[in-house]
Parts: C-alpha cells; structure tokens; sequence
C-alpha cells in the first residue's frame, strides 16, 4: 500500500488556520450525503478481536454494513443516522473503544505495526508505547506538579486537532515516512530519537521515558502556539522560524525529570508491509493483508476478528496503509487462513492489481465529488488490459494510485503517486510528486484504465511506496 501523507493543503500551504478544526470522530459526526460519519481512534490500530466484533456490530446495525480504513489506521461507520450518536457512544465506552469523550479526537497514534512480529533485530516495544502514550492523551498529567512550579494554565493535550498525529517508529522507517507531528524512533541500545515532523534535529532519551516526553512535546506545540498568538492544526502548517524550540523542549523535559541529548539520524523512509505472510520468531506468522480501496464489509472484517481469536493471539493491528496485520499465528495455519481472505476479497498478495490502489469516499457520499470514483476505479482495477511489465506489476516499482472526486484529494499518497482526479467529463491522470505534475493527461472515465496502468509503470524515482 502507498505511504499517506496530509492533505494537498497540509503539505503545499503550511500556513496557520483561521477556521476551526472540523474532522470528525466517534462523538462528533460529520454529515455526508449518505448520512452521517464516525471516526473511531485506535491508537496504533491496535484491537482485540472482541473489539472488532463490536465495530462489525455497529457497522451492521447502525451504518451501511461497511468498514472504511483510514491512512491514520482508524475506522469510520458510514451511512449513520443523524441520531444515532448517543447509542454509538453507549457502545463504544462498553467496547472500550472510546476512554475519554473529551479526548476523543487527539487519540491519533500511528505505530510500526510489524513490530515484534517479523525476523528483524527486535527494539522497544512501540506497541507499549501506544497504551501509555494513550493514557496520558487521555488525561494523565505527562508533568507531575512535584516536578514544575505550575501548571496552572497550561494547555490540556485535549486542545489538539484531530488531525495531529503522533507516530512511533520501531526503527525501520516505516512510520516516519508519514511525517507524523511527534515522532518517536526506537533505537537497538534501549534509547529513542524524539523530534518534530520527522526532521532534525532529535533529541535522543531513555525508551522508557518515550510516551511521556511525546506528551510534553505536543504540550510544548500547544504553547508556542499560545505565546506567539498562532493558530495551526498541525506541526507542518508553521512556517521553519514559528516550529517547536527542541533546545527549549530539552530544557522542559529535563525539569519533567526527562534527562535528553542532542543528537541522532532519522532511519531513511521505509515501505510499508506488503500483504502475504510475515515469518516470525517462534515459529509463528503474522498475516498482513490490505482493504480493497480501504473498504471492508461487515463480512470480511469478522473474518478478521475471528481468525484472531481462533489462531491468532487475540488481537489485530489496523495499518497506516489502510490494512490489517494479524499477529501470532502458528505456522501451520497461515496459508490456509490467507488462502480464506484472499477467496473473500481482500488483498492478500502484492502481485494484485489492488495493491497500492486506493480512492476516496466520491460520489454518492460526498457531495463534492464530481464522479463516482469507487465504481469507476473498480472497473478500471478489474478491466481485461495488456499487463503490465512483470517488473511493475504489484510491486513496489509499480507507482501507488488514487482516484479523487475533486481536487482536495481527501486520503492521498504521499511521495511519488498516480492522480486520477475527476473532472465531470472524465479523469485527468497525471503523475504527481507534491505540487509537481508530470505526464497528465484527461481520458474518458471509459478509457482510464490503459493510461493508468502506464503511468504507474513509470515507476518511482528513489521514492518509497
């Protein structure tokens, strides 16, 4: 799957914002043409397979029977009644899906989600990170008054927007390639690199003072945003001389009782998981597998949930990559689990056309949209064409595609991607690379698929997929 990145204007415009944050969550639905939408955090994807139950629950019972994956690894019900919220709170809060109303929207953690899971030298626990970074966004105080003269005043973690994320990087670059607002890496000698927006400079501390000196680096965006009268969603939206002090954060964390050096190199941008099976330690596989388009049916998502909790350990992590990584199986029974998914629709291999492939909500359910884009990127994905090379058919050489309704491009790839945007007449491919545009060309939604399927055969140029 492609690596996500922010929206056209997060990335092209970093500006401040003059008007308020309207993205959605579990409590605060966002109106679409098809009804009401929930975004529900899960902090480094992470679910139980109890959990997911009760999402396939609510998606039968109060949505379209439809699970959307977010480039944030959250969920979204579509298609809710306008008044169904106080019964889908009730649900969550006894699921365990939403510990704090108040905290709903900040709850956004992205995590390596192979970690532990794979053959790689293991590192610290990002998953450990996730719960207790999630704690103290939900509340729990990351300074301690015993340890600052006072905290009268300061911003609650609760003032972030629902678009600034957090990610934790186990150390193979996975997560950093989403230019996360907080970073945190792991290091193989017990330390971490914390920094801002994925760039230097870092500063290096103790892993397990990691989660905590995350908070009090979001605390100290809050801040600077307050003294210098500035209002941004995001790290990114500052312009270079209005970003976070890391000189000053040091000196923060230090009276928090967080000892912090200069210093350390980001891990290079890494891809993300492929689908197939991952070999671990302990002779047990992982299974990674991808959305189709980012959706699921309530159908597909129990075969997820009960594949975790007949073979695998219980749980499930829902990816960046709008997929679901399945941990702890035995050996034995990951080919045929995987062979089951794959019968049902999901991307299981990273040969298939719908690997790296996704589109957003379109047309019905936005009112944006000129095109419905789902419809016409499953004909396109699934017409009779020439193949393409074997060296680009799925695989990372081959370029990540999107299909948008309007030029928002709401859930894109970042680096170097396909951009098959609607124009009420058809769809304009081009190759894009942030603002820059290369090979475009507009085609009749008809005749879409061969100019596609050449533009991703171009291939990236030194770019991670």
């Amino acid at each position: 799957m492609p690596v996500t990145s922010p929206s056209p204007s997060d990335r092209e415009n970093p500006v401040g914002r003059d008007r308020g944050d309207a993205c959605p969550g579990a409590l605060r639905l966002h109106g679409a043409d098809d009804g009401a939408l929930a975004r529900i955090r899960l902090p480094g994807g992470l679910l139980t397979a109890r959990q997911a139950e009760s999402l396939a629950g609510l998606a039968h019972e109060l949505g379209d029977g439809n699970l959307d994956l977010t480039s944030r690894g959250n969920v979204q019900l579509r298609g809710l009644a306008p008044d169904c919220g106080a019964e889908l709170g009730a649900r969550l809060r006894a699921a365990g899906l939403l510990p704090s109303d108040r905290h709903d929207r900040v709850r956004n953690v992205a995590a390596s989600p192979l970690c532990g899971l794979d053959d790689r030298r293991p590192t610290a626990d990002v998953q450990a990170w996730t719960r207790e970074l999630d704690r103290l966004l939900c509340g729990a105080d990351p300074e301690p008054p015993t340890r600052t003269a006072d905290l009268s005043g300061l911003p609650d973690l609760s003032q972030l927007s629902g678009r600034f994320l957090f990610g934790l990087d186990d150390g193979r670059g996975d997560i950093t390639a989403l230019a996360p607002d907080v970073t945190l890496i792991a290091e193989a000698n017990g330390s971490a690199l914390l920094c801002y927006a994925a760039t230097g400079p870092c500063l290096r501390l103790a892993a397990a003072d990691a989660p905590r000196a995350a908070a009090l680096a979001a605390r100290h965006f809050l801040d600077g945003l307050r003294a210098r009268g500035l209002t941004a969603w995001r790290v990114g939206d500052l312009p270079p001389q209005d970003r976070p002090d890391t000189g000053l954060l040091r000196r923060r964390l230090a009276a928090a009782g967080i000892t912090a050096a200069p210093g350390g190199l980001l891990p290079p941008p890494a891809a993300p998981p492929e689908p197939g099976c991952v070999h671990g330690p302990g002779g047990r596989t992982a299974l990674s597998v991808a959305a189709p388009l980012g959706r699921l049916t309530t159908a597909q998502w129990l075969l997820l949930a009960h594949g975790a909790a007949q073979a695998g350990d219980g749980t499930l992590r829902v990816t960046p990559w709008r997929g679901v990584v399945l941990p702890g199986l035995p050996a034995r029974e990951a080919v045929p689990r995987l062979t089951a998914l794959a019968a049902a629709g999901l991307v299981t291999s990273p040969a298939s056309a719908w690997h790296g492939a996704g589109a957003c909500a379109g047309h019905p359910g936005c009112a944006k949209s000129r095109a419905d884009v789902r419809a016409d990127a499953t004909a396109c994905l699934t017409s009779v064409r020439p193949a393409p090379a074997p060296e680009h058919r799925g695989t990372a050489s081959a370029l990540p595609v999107y299909w948008s309704g309007c030029e928002r491009r709401c859930g894109h790839p970042g680096g170097r991607w396909v951009d098959v945007l609607a124009t009420g007449d058809g769809y304009r491919v081009a190759v894009r690379d942030g603002a820059r545009e290369e090979s475009a060309r507009t085609v009749p939604a008809a005749r879409s698929a061969d100019a596609v399927a050449a533009a991703r055969a171009t291939g990236p140029a030194g770019d991670a997929t």
